[in-house]
């Protein structure tokens, strides 16, 4: 991390390959396991016990809200910023301390969830004829939300102190490599926090299986114990009090509602989900109104559009709620928490911060409207066994090589110029997913599809992530990546949501004689190119070729913007020659 997130040095390949195999790096993949193990057992996993254990839809999909606590997680931030845990500070530094405290806490709510939980045997998880699963005791459920809501709270500040370490142990020109190593090891524990936990519980039931997931967690505390200290600047200090107490704790109580209330906004934005505000309906007396407020809020396609106004009034909320109004001690602390880090942001980079934050807004919007892709493999011809087996193993292992690919370069040629590169390669996938419109249910053209895609996006993803950490500054890093980290996906979450339209409303026209410019296009495409779609919807193949080319169009024209962008932010900020790079941070 630096004060001049373009630095960066032109190494030789094998220097660049060798960051690879740095402590650092090792440690970074060790902590990003540990990261992503909490996500899948929070919801997706526990879902599959809960259904076993006979408890009803409508409050299992109420689980689903605790992931919540990882798009809000820029509310706390600033206390990872800015408080010592006491013993641990002395014993491993900041950051580390903080990992530790949020590492005891998810193994001990892994484990409380277990415990807690209906119990289903090894052989009613198996499938084992003649088993009988009774029926559980809803009153231990409401205890199962607080463990699982305790547990994502620590494992989204997890998240938070990893991403801060991760920043201020090493140089920017690591950060590629440190990025990569983290998604190897995130995507690592999703596999097993996904897949371990179902293959236990048909032999030792769910309730060991858990357990031994909390165990797993282990990894992550040795990754803290071995990982060096960082360095980090401690924030100035606040002022001595001035109010009297009771006035100051009814300001901290004031503040802190209009923060849990902005944040169940921004949680209900950011998530898709209207249970973070409908479960408030009933203490004003408007429960009637749950189901249809629901509907209205998660609906296509203005739904997006809802939520988005969400986050910005959930936004408006904080930052009344946080904005230092008085001469006490909440209002220095809220300063000190979310003003002065992004003042600290634009102080250091003046006219060009709102360039900046553009750029991060849409560099990765052409890859995130590519939401309706098994739509259109399957409307192209392809069988979902064929459409399976391309995406799993193959496009995990593509996306590995890309997130990888994306590290090495960041190390070998630098920051900018590896953006500059994510921005150039995230439209390649749209020329090539335009290709199947020609070929239709060609395999090798839809293994060559998912290869490119998976390519990109991870030596976009990984370049953004190394550059948004080098946009941070000591004092302020957990807070301001987490800000950055929260919010660049919105604008993708309203484009993504009208994509359908765009296929839709270019197929019809189509289907109508209105395109016959762009139909020409497709006059000799593949005999079974969308051969199935045209006899199930009762419409021309060539229609279905003409809305999903517009369609590309419009998302590859997306990309041009990010690259626009990224070439407007590297002409502000120059890569930086070897003698103005920063030198790298000790290991």
């Amino acid at each position: 991390m630096s004060d001049t997130p373009a630095a960066s040095t032109k190494r030789s390949t094998w220097d660049a390959i060798a960051v690879f195999f740095e402590k650092r790096s090792i440690i970074m993949l060790m902590l990003g396991f540990s990261a992503g193990l909490p996500n899948l057992l929070l919801y997706d996993t526990m879902s599959a016990w809960m259904r076993q254990a006979k408890l009803p839809l409508d409050v299992i999909t109420l689980f689903s809200m605790v992931t919540i606590m990882y798009a809000v997680k820029f509310l706390w931030a600033p206390i990872v910023d800015r408080v010592k845990i006491p013993v641990l500070h002395q014993l491993l530094g900041k950051r580390r301390a903080w990992m530790l405290l949020a590492q005891a806490g998810v193994i001990f709510g892994i484990w409380m969830i277990a415990a807690s939980m209906p119990a289903v045997s090894a052989a009613v998880a198996g499938g084992v004829e003649g088993a009988v699963q009774p029926d559980p005791d809803m009153n231990l459920i409401a205890m199962v939300a607080v463990f699982a809501t305790m547990t994502a709270l620590f494992g989204a500040t997890q998240d938070i102190a990893i991403d801060a370490w991760r920043i201020e142990v090493a140089a920017v020109e690591r950060q590629g490599v440190m990025a990569a190593v983290y998604q190897w090891g995130y995507r690592l524990a999703v596999v097993v926090s996904g897949a371990a936990p179902l293959l236990l519980a048909s032999r030792i039931g769910w309730t060991a299986s858990y357990s031994a997931m909390a165990i797993v967690m282990g990894i992550g505390v040795l990754g803290v114990l071995f990982a060096p200290r960082e360095q980090s600047v401690e924030p100035k200090p606040f002022p001595p009090q001035t109010t009297p107490a009771w006035m100051e704790a009814l300001e901290w109580a004031a503040r802190i509602v209009l923060v849990i209330f902005g944040a169940c906004f921004m949680g209900a934005g950011l998530s898709g989900k209207a249970e973070p505000l409908t479960f408030m309906f009933p203490w004003i007396g408007m429960e009637g109104a749950m189901a249809g407020f629901a509907e209205w809020w998660t609906g296509k396609p203005w739904g997006a559009v809802w939520q988005v106004f969400g986050v910005a009034i959930g936004l408006g909320i904080v930052g009344f709620a946080t904005y230092p109004m008085f001469k006490s001690r909440p209002s220095a602390y809220f300063a000190g928490t979310l003003k002065e880090p992004l003042e600290d942001f634009f102080k250091r980079h003046g006219s060009t911060g709102m360039l900046i934050l553009a750029m991060i807004c849409v560099y990765r919007i052409a890859d995130f409207v590519l939401n309706l892709m098994t739509a259109f493999y399957v409307d192209v011809g392809f069988s979902l066994d064929e459409i399976a087996g391309a995406r799993k193993l193959f496009g995990v292992i593509m996306s590995v090589i890309g997130v990888g690919l994306g590290g090495w370069m960041v190390a070998r040629f630098g920051l900018m110029r590896s953006l500059l590169v994510g921005a150039i390669v995230q439209p390649l996938s749209n020329i090539a997913f335009s290709g199947l419109i020609f070929t239709g249910p060609w395999l090798p053209g839809l293994y060559a599809c998912i290869a490119i895609d998976n390519i990109s996006a991870g030596i976009a993803g990984t370049a953004l992530i190394a550059y948004m950490s080098s946009l941070t500054s000591r004092g302020f890093t957990a807070t301001q990546y987490a800000l950055f980290s929260s919010l660049y996906a919105l604008p993708g979450k309203i484009l993504a949501a009208v994509s359908g339209r765009i296929v839709e409303s270019g197929t019809a026209a189509a289907a109508a004689g209105e395109s016959n410019g762009l139909r020409s296009w497709f006059a000799h495409i593949a005999p079974d190119s969308f051969a199935h779609a045209a006899e199930e919807y009762s419409r021309p193949a060539e229609a279905f070729a003409v809305g999903y080319m517009t369609f590309f169009i419009y998302s590859g024209v997306i990309g041009v913007f990010a690259l626009i962008f990224a070439l407007a932010v590297m002409r502000k900020q120059p890569p930086a020659t070897d003698e103005t790079a920063d030198k790298p941070a000790p290991a």
